[in-house]
């Protein structure tokens, strides 16, 4: 798995969905969505992720609430990745990524811009921070059904 990525490019990509998150806000028809609140015992994450789901198919997704900058970016980049993609695909991408932080092998195409995140393994205190977003949005599209 060779990835060759510059360590100031993977801050920047961070920087730039922390300061910036393109899926940060609330549904205007919240019933329409799938949710569920996520939080840490470990940090100052506490984040309700929403989908709506059509059809087998990510068509919306969405976060709110207060996160560190490791939750925040990672969450708003896996709300990207899984639009407009199947549950399958969408789980794909999730496997891939957690694959990923856990040192396994991984399909680097599947996990886009959550490169960013290669080396969270390197600091275990942020393997959880990197991973609410994705074990919420995995625990959406395994346990529920189509809005």
């Amino acid at each position: 798995m060779p990835i060759s990525i510059n360590p100031q490019i993977m801050r920047e990509i961070i920087m730039d969905h922390y300061s910036n998150p393109i899926h940060k806000g609330v549904p205007e028809n919240k019933d329409d969505f799938l949710s569920v609140r996520m939080d840490s015992d470990s940090c100052i994450d506490d984040i309700t992720i929403y989908l709506k789901v059509e059809n087998d198919v990510v068509k919306e997704s969405y976060f709110e609430g207060i996160a560190c900058t490791i939750s925040t970016a990672s969450t708003d980049i896996l709300c990207d990745l899984v639009l407009d993609k199947s549950k399958k695909d969408a789980l794909y991408v999730i496997e891939q990524y957690q694959n990923m932080i856990y040192e396994k092998e991984f399909d680097e195409e599947a996990v886009g811009e959550l490169i960013a995140f290669v080396n969270t393994h390197k600091q275990a205190a942020r393997i959880k921070c990197a991973t609410l977003g994705s074990l919420g949005i995995k625990e959406l599209l395994e346990d529920k059904k189509d809005v």
